[in-house]
């Protein structure tokens, strides 16, 4: 069984920045996907960023150049900092884990507030 755990979230000023850390238990986390997710209220959830095996990282538009992910295989965590925050990136923030067994794990969230 994998379990996420998101923190780092919190109130930030526009054209702030914020450190989000997932941790997850379990041995597979190496040979998975990471992703990062939002969601706003009354919006679907979106991808925000991904980070495969190879380190290949692809973001959503709307945060290239201002988010970077990245993931530490020996600590078993994935990171997003976020740079330049803007008042539209409030949302809740979702750790996603693939393996490569086509299975997915979630995260309860981190809230992240963009607002002056």
């Amino acid at each position: 069984q994998v379990h996420l755990v998101e923190s780092g979230g919190g109130l930030v000023q526009p054209g702030g920045s914020l450190r989000l850390s997932c941790a997850a238990s379990g041995s597979i986390f190496s040979i998975s996907t990471m992703s990062w997710y939002r969601q706003a209220p009354g919006k679907q959830r979106e991808l925000v960023a991904t980070i495969t095996t190879g380190d290949k990282i692809t973001y959503a538009d709307s945060v290239k150049g201002r988010f970077t992910i990245s993931r530490d295989n020996a600590e078993n965590r994935v990171y997003l900092q976020m740079n330049n925050l803007k008042p539209e990136d409030t949302a809740r923030y979702y750790c996603n884990l693939r393996n490569p067994f086509g299975s997915t794990y979630w995260g309860q969230g981190t809230q992240v507030t963009v607002s002056s």
